[in-house]
């Protein structure tokens, strides 16, 4: 998000070098890349850098108008190659932890339609990936602002877990602190109910208050964005729910994902961007811990 190159295009290597020699992070996402090329020369990278890495396929789905939660059956096998393909991707850089999301909500009235499609659809993409030594999650997004994809609230997000992992143990869930206004959620009508299937958290703001801002919906504005939705304070509050759950621990006796979800607007510097969700995180971990 810092450094947008979602069509697996654009100053890859520029950015990946400049993350990974920020000794505050120890993971990173990242999505497809076209060219093998650049795809050899990040994973030489990725591997001399001693950073976790996982990959995103959010952006392949989206960018592509895919859905693994399709209707047609045709338009949702589509999806499903298409995450195989990403999957492959994923092995091809030494990446085991691949994350995708569903597709759009279609209404009320075929939604359960909906959920069948997807769990035929996320069996066959988490046999595959088993088979390759990949463990796959699936974010949570917002269902009517910006997104607006299936799963989804809350009890959609523990109906597709409980379904998946009933025979796919090591699927679990994404949760977006950015989409959970967007849910119009708490942190904790957003965790409680998934505690036992929540393997990686995004942080980030989100914008609601004027849908003519370029920051508006699910664009990832910084912290402290004028009218933002997420700011030091929920910040705070979603990590003590992450406490609450056991996702993190106060010893660091669990040390699991937390990463940033921050997108310029307009002109703004990425660099800039990521220091300040560096120091608003390292503020609101004080507050947590004191």
């Amino acid at each position: 998000m810092a450094y947008p190159v979602i069509k697996g295009e654009g100053p890859i290597m520029a950015s990946l070098t400049e993350l990974l020699a920020d000794p505050f992070f120890e993971v990173i996402e990242i999505s497809w890349i076209n060219d093998p090329a650049v795809r050899a020369e990040a994973k030489a990278l990725l591997g001399s850098s001693g950073v976790t890495v996982k990959y995103g396929a959010q952006p392949r789905l989206l960018t592509q108008g895919l859905d693994l939660n399709s209707l047609d059956s045709a338009a949702r096998e589509r999806a499903v190659a298409d995450m195989k393909a990403g999957i492959d991707e994923a092995v091809s850089l030494g990446i085991t932890d691949f994350a995708l999301l569903s597709g759009p909500y279609p209404g009320a009235d075929h939604a359960a339609a909906a959920m069948d499609a997807l769990t035929a659809s996320l069996h066959e993409v988490c046999a595959y990936a088993t088979d390759h030594g990949i463990k796959v999650a699936l974010e949570v997004f917002d269902r009517a602002i910006d997104k607006k994809c299936l799963i989804g609230p809350a009890d959609s997000a523990l109906e597709i877990a409980e379904r998946v992992k009933a025979s796919h143990p090591t699927f679990g869930l994404l949760v977006d602190l950015s989409h959970i206004p967007l849910l119009g959620e708490s942190p904790a009508q957003a965790l409680q109910p998934i505690k036992d299937h929540v393997v990686h958290i995004h942080i980030g703001n989100a914008y609601l208050a004027d849908p003519s801002d370029p920051a508006y919906g699910d664009l990832h504005p910084r912290f402290g964005y004028p009218g933002g939705a997420n700011d030091v304070p929920e910040l705070v509050a979603f990590l003590e729910e992450l406490f609450a759950i056991d996702y993190l621990k106060i010893d660091g006796s669990t040390r699991a994902a937390v990463s940033f979800e921050l997108k310029p607007v307009g002109n703004e510097n990425p660099r800039t961007l990521i220091a300040n969700g560096q120091r608003k995180l390292v503020e609101a971990w004080s507050r947590v811990t004191a």
